[in-house]
């Protein structure tokens, strides 16, 4: 870092889950590079508390109205000097404060779109772990993008991968497209979670706490059964489409167990690029926060030659049926893909309430595909109408089961 090179303030949405809490991580080994301005949750006040003791935050904002008071009480009770706000408001005002120049957008599900518009509306360099905003929202999403001049870096991992794989490693695909770059096509991998071999009849009896023991990664409840139905790895396509420009039938998706590549880029005269690391978040986290440069992540080097080998298979979409509900929704476009996240979505929160079973999610998101109309999202109002209807249905459908 050059001596004349400012301290970037740091606004992180949903800091109390897994990409937050590497976030953090990261930003802690490189104190002369970030401060954190802003701490957000949803009612996790305990995780907050003591992360605003740690890094000590001038904002910390939390969703729940209890959940605040608490942390309020807690932080002035410790003498810490962190301001505590609360509501839907607050996090888009942390989120486009002035002071702040980097937002990481970690908050998981819909919950996320309002607040990551808001720092892409205040044109501020924004890392995207909320791939939902741009499943939900991707027009309207990337116009944001494109008119207030803001900078969207990826933080999945596949994602950043395929960043990383791009020509002259900038995001240009963004406007310009996959083959006035000269890609022919992206290569998403994907672990296949932990029934990648579970016989098909077993699915039925699958509890939560196996659906959330992913076999190489450490994520939220939430995210973890989505990548166990691999529902993930189609939201993925999805947010892949908008980030790069490109067509569902260009997004290719690989089953590749060991997770060590995070994702491939192939060329037009042959060429396939690969970014390979150890399975942890810090790597792309560190990537796009100092991106164009590179820092310290803390993540200890790839052992190639233990790793060994490296498997690669086609998806069973008997086994995933949820992966080729996305692929569907995908092709479809306009409406489509908001409508399967919002069902996605109430379908795992039942199953995690052991409401329905593991095999029912696809059956809630087909039932409320066919059920709900598809149309242009022109306006963010249409696109929040069509999740709140979306949910309804679901909510319903699952009542019927």
């Amino acid at each position: 870092m050059s001596p004349n090179t400012t301290v970037q303030s740091v606004t992180i949405l949903g800091a109390t889950g897994s990409i937050g809490v590497s976030t953090l991580d990261v930003l802690a080994r490189h104190p002369d590079r970030y401060s954190v301005f802003a701490l957000t949750a949803d009612r996790r006040w305990q995780v907050l508390a003591t992360q605003c003791l740690q890094h000590n935050p001038r904002y910390a904002v939390l969703n729940d109205e209890s959940s605040a008071l608490l942390l309020a009480q807690e932080l002035s009770r410790q003498g810490c000097k962190t301001e505590v706000l609360q509501g839907a408001d607050a996090l888009a005002q942390v989120a486009a404060h002035n002071d702040v120049q980097v937002v990481m957008a970690a908050i998981v599900g819909a919950a996320g779109l309002l607040p990551t518009l808001a720092a892409v509306e205040a044109g501020k360099k924004v890392l995207l772990a909320n791939k939902e905003a741009l499943v939900m929202a991707g027009g309207l999403f990337t116009k944001a993008v494109k008119d207030h001049d803001a900078i969207l870096l990826p933080i999945d991992s596949e994602h950043n991968a395929i960043f990383q794989c791009l020509p002259n490693h900038r995001p240009d695909c963004l406007v310009q497209g996959l083959q006035s770059s000269g890609v022919r096509k992206i290569l998403l991998t994907a672990s296949g979670g932990p029934f990648r071999n579970t016989p098909l009849a077993d699915l039925r009896s699958v509890t939560p706490e196996q659906a959330c023991a992913h076999p190489n990664w450490s994520m939220g409840q939430k995210i973890s059964v989505d990548s166990a139905t691999m529902l993930n790895k189609g939201l993925e396509l999805i947010e892949a489409c908008w980030l790069f420009n490109a067509r569902p039938d260009q997004v290719q998706v690989v089953i590749h167990p060991q997770s060590v590549i995070h994702s491939m880029v192939e060329y037009v005269d042959g060429s396939v690029l690969a970014q390979l690391g150890n399975p942890d978040m810090r790597t792309p986290i560190a990537h796009a926060l100092a991106w164009p440069e590179r820092i310290v992540s803390g993540v200890a080097s790839l052992d190639i030659i233990a790793t060994a080998r490296l498997d690669f298979s086609a998806p069973d979409y008997e086994r995933f049926p949820c992966l080729k509900l996305a692929q569907q929704a995908a092709a479809r476009a306009a409406t489509a893909p908001t409508i399967l996240n919002a069902a996605n979505e109430i379908a795992v929160a039942a199953f995690l309430q052991r409401k329905i079973r593991f095999d029912q999610i696809s059956q809630v998101i087909t039932s409320v595909l066919d059920k709900q109309e598809v149309s242009e999202p022109d306006s963010l109002e249409l696109v929040i109408a069509t999740d709140l209807k979306a949910r309804q249905i679901a909510h319903s459908v699952i009542a019927a089961f």
